[in-house]
């Protein structure tokens, strides 16, 4: 059963504070639908929304969504319900939620959908819980149809990292996984020399043991007969003199 989301207070943040800026080279380009005069700025709009949520500079071709740029490009869909799907695809897990905690996969999904940083560890608690009740397609619903998020985007605007004060970019900055899964990476790597390969060697041998029997009777036993009188049968003989094996006569 899904439970509401836990209250948390909001911190004042660089974009919850009005400001003036000057517009410079680190300043968000913002698309929109409606700015769209043809298929080229389309384009552009949908590769911003690939940057936006998966944080990949270069989309493999595996990646694409080629349903969800149709329906774009058609006019079918907001550009609200584009980010939507691509934060429900396959990719999107692969690249953030499977290889991140719920904690790290809230700070990751508020900085690309909402286009800030967490306030504070209350919140990341808070829609942490929403992750583990609801899954990450009721956690991604409720932030793309909050009214957070319809103030600051609406519906043809791609999400964009506000007030750049801080860690700017955020698909520049935020790694795509935390220090944790590195290290985890890093120890499960294998290593030239590491003593622990050897350790593992030695634990992964497995030791037979050898079941003696004492209960031996030299009855059966045949000794052969290995006196000088007797000629050997069935041995090769040798030609040559020097040699000590028995010779042709």
């Amino acid at each position: 059963m899904s439970i509401p989301l836990l209250t948390y207070k909001p911190s004042s943040q660089n974009q919850r504070v009005a400001g003036y800026e000057v517009p410079n080279e680190e300043t968000p380009r913002i698309y929109r639908i409606e700015d769209c005069l043809d298929d080229s700025d389309i384009q552009e709009l949908i590769w911003a929304g690939y940057r936006q949520i998966l944080s990949e500079h270069e989309i493999l071709k595996s990646f694409r969504q080629i349903a969800l740029e149709s329906q774009v490009k058609n006019r079918a869909i907001t550009v609200r319900d584009f980010i939507r799907g691509l934060a429900k695809t396959e990719a999107f897990y692969r690249l953030v939620v499977e290889t991140n905690s719920n904690y790290r996969v809230v700070e990751l999904c508020l900085k690309r959908i909402l286009g800030r940083a967490p306030y504070n560890k209350d919140e990341e608690i808070a829609w942490s819980i929403k992750i583990a009740t609801s899954g990450l397609c009721g956690f991604v619903d409720a932030l793309i149809d909050s009214e957070e998020y319809q103030s600051n985007f609406g519906d043809n605007t791609v999400p964009y990292q506000r007030r750049r004060y801080k860690d700017r970019p955020f698909n520049l900055v935020t790694p795509r996984y935390g220090n944790y899964w590195r290290d985890k990476q890093e120890d499960e790597r294998y290593k030239w020399g590491d003593v622990r390969n050897f350790l593992d060697l030695a634990r992964s041998l497995q030791i037979k043991t050898v079941t003696q029997n004492l209960n031996v009777s030299t009855a059966n036993i045949k000794i052969p007969d290995t006196t000088r009188d007797n000629k050997p049968e069935g041995i090769p003989v040798s030609i040559n003199s020097s040699t000590s094996f028995p010779q042709r006569r």
